[in-house]
C-alpha cells in the first residue's frame, strides 16, 4: 500500500512538472487559454476587496454616530435626490414641542436632540469667517440643544458643549468641528475666539473630537449653535414648511432600542391625532436600518460582479477544454506508446486531468495576484480600505482548480479511452 501511494505521488508530481513545461513551451496558447480564468478570479478578488472595504467603512461611519440612534423627521431618508412624493409634501411639520414631549414622556430615552439644519440657498449664501477675514470651508450649520452630543455620539476634545442656559438665553455661542476650526484658525486654539456668522459675532466655546467622513460628507466640518439662536437668525427654516427639524434619540439601554422606538412612535402618533388604521405621517431613521440598506446594495453589486466573473470562468473553462482536446489529438501517438509500456486508463486520465488542473491553477494564482494588485492600487490611490479576506483568496484558487477538474474531465476520459494500436498508427 505504501509503495502504491509513493508511486501515485511520483506520477502526480511528474504530471504537474510536465504540465508546467507544456505551458512554457506553448506560451501564447497558454496565455490565451488562461485569460478567462485570470479575469474571473481577479474580478472575484477585487470585488470582494471593494465590497468588504466599503462595508467596513460604512459600518465604522454608522458606529461613529451611534448604532442605537433613532431619528424622526418629516421626510423619508433619500439618496440621490429626486422629487418628493405628494403624500410626504402634505405631512405636518414636526416641532420643538414634539421633541420636548418625547423628552418628558419617553421613559426609555436617554437623550432627545432637537436639530435644525440650514439647507439650499440659505446654506449656499451663508457667510462664516473670522474678524480677520479668514473664511470657513462651507461647514454643516445647525442649531441644536445639549442632547445633540449624546444622541450623535459626539464628544468634546476642548472647551465645552452647549448647555441649557445657552438655549434659554439664545446665546451667541458655537461649537466647531476640527476641520472647521482648522479652516478658520489654522493651528491656533479656537476656544474663546470669535466667528462671524452672517456678520453676527459668536464666541467659540467648544471643539469636537474628530469623527471622519460619512456618506459623502465630512462630519468634522460642522458649526453648531443653540437652536433658539438659530430660530432668531433663520426663522424661515422653522416656518418654511419643509424639513424643519430632526429629532434624534438614543435609549438608556442599547438592548431596548426598538422598545424605545415603539414608545416614541406611540407618543408622536397620539400628539398628531392619528387613528390606529392610519400610517405614520413622519419618517423614522435608524442607523441599523440604513446600514442594512447599504449592505443590501453592496450585496447586489457584488452578486452582479460574481455573475460576470462566473461567465468569465465559464469561457475560460471552455477554452481549457478545447486546448486539452487539441493536446489529446496532438499527443495521440504518445498515448499509444505509454499504453504499450503498461500505462493504465487511470494513468492516462490522471495525466491529462492534472495538466488541466495545473493550467487553471496557474491562472487562478495569476488572477489572485492581479485582484490583490488592483485592490492595493485603489487603496493607495484613493485611501479606500479595500482588503481581500483570506476566505476569498482560498475560494478564488479553489474555484479555478475546480474549473480545471470539471472542464478537463472530458479530454482526460477521451485520452484514456484511446485504443493503443490505433494511437500508435496515428500520424
Amino acid at each position: 500500500m505504501a509503495s502504491r501511494k509513493a508511486g501515485f505521488r511520483g506520477i502526480g508530481s511528474e504530471n504537474v512538472k510536465f504540465a508546467l513545461r507544456a505551458m512554457v513551451a506553448q506560451k501564447l496558447r497558454s496565455f490565451l487559454t488562461l485569460l478567462g480564468i485570470v479575469a474571473g478570479v481577479a474580478t472575484v478578488i477585487a470585488m470582494v476587496s471593494f465590497v468588504s472595504g466599503f462595508n467596513d467603512a460604512v459600518t465604522d461611519s454608522f458606529s461613529s454616530f451611534g448604532t442605537t440612534l433613532v431619528q424622526f423627521q418629516k421626510y423619508e431618508p433619500r439618496f440621490g435626490g429626486g422629487r418628493l412624493p405628494e403624500d410626504q409634501k402634505r405631512r405636518r411639520d414636526l416641532t420643538i414641542e414634539d421633541a420636548e414631549a418625547l423628552k418628558q414622556t419617553a421613559t426609555l430615552a436617554a437623550a432627545v436632540s432637537q436639530e435644525r439644519y440650514l439647507f439650499g440657498n440659505d446654506a449656499a449664501n451663508l457667510s462664516i469667517k473670522t474678524p480677520e477675514g479668514q473664511e470657513g470651508n462651507n461647514p454643516t450649520f445647525l442649531g441644536t440643544n445639549p442632547d445633540y452630543a449624546p444622541s450623535n455620539n459626539s464628544f468634546i476634545q476642548d472647551g465645552r458643549f452647549l448647555v441649557d442656559a445657552d438655549v434659554v438665553h439664545s446665546a451667541r455661542t458655537c461649537v466647531l468641528g476640527p476641520m472647521t476650526a482648522e479652516a478658520l484658525f489654522g493651528k491656533r486654539d479656537p476656544i474663546g475666539r470669535t466667528v462671524l456668522v452672517n456678520g453676527v459675532a459668536f464666541s467659540v466655546i467648544g471643539l469636537l473630537e474628530k469623527k471622519g467622513s460619512f456618506l459623502g460628507g465630512d462630519a468634522d466640518n460642522i458649526l453648531i449653535i443653540p437652536i433658539s439662536t438659530f430660530d432668531e437668525m433663520f426663522p424661515q427654516v422653522k416656518n418654511g414648511g419643509g424639513d424643519t427639524i430632526h429629532i434624534a434619540t438614543v435609549p438608556k439601554d442599547p438592548k431596548r432600542m426598538y422598545d424605545m422606538m415603539d414608545q416614541e412612535v406611540a407618543i408622536l402618533r397620539a400628539r398628531r391625532g392619528l387613528r390606529a388604521n392610519q400610517p405614520n405621517d413622519f419618517a423614522i431613521f435608524t442607523s441599523e436600518a440604513q446600514l442594512k440598506t447599504f449592505q443590501q446594495i453592496t450585496g447586489g453589486i457584488a452578486g452582479a460582479m460574481v455573475l460576470i466573473a462566473a461567465i468569465a470562468l465559464l469561457v475560460g473553462g471552455v477554452g481549457v477544454m478545447n486546448i486539452m482536446l487539441v493536446s489529446v489529438t496532438e499527443r495521440t501517438r504518445e498515448i499509444g506508446v505509454r499504453k504499450a509500456l503498461g500505462a493504465t486508463r487511470r494513468d492516462i486520465a490522471m495525466q491529462f486531468l492534472v495538466e488541466a488542473i495545473s493550467l487553471t491553477g496557474v491562472g487562478g494564482a495569476v488572477g489572485i495576484a492581479v485582484g490583490l494588485g488592483i485592490a492595493m492600487l485603489v487603496r493607495l490611490a484613493f485611501e479606500f480600505p479595500a482588503a481581500a479576506p483570506i476566505w476569498s483568496i482560498v475560494l478564488g484558487f479553489g474555484v479555478s482548480t475546480a474549473v480545471g477538474l470539471i472542464f478537463g474531465l472530458w479530454p482526460a476520459l477521451k485520452a484514456a479511452k484511446q485504443d493503443p494500436i490505433e494511437a500508435l498508427r496515428y500520424e
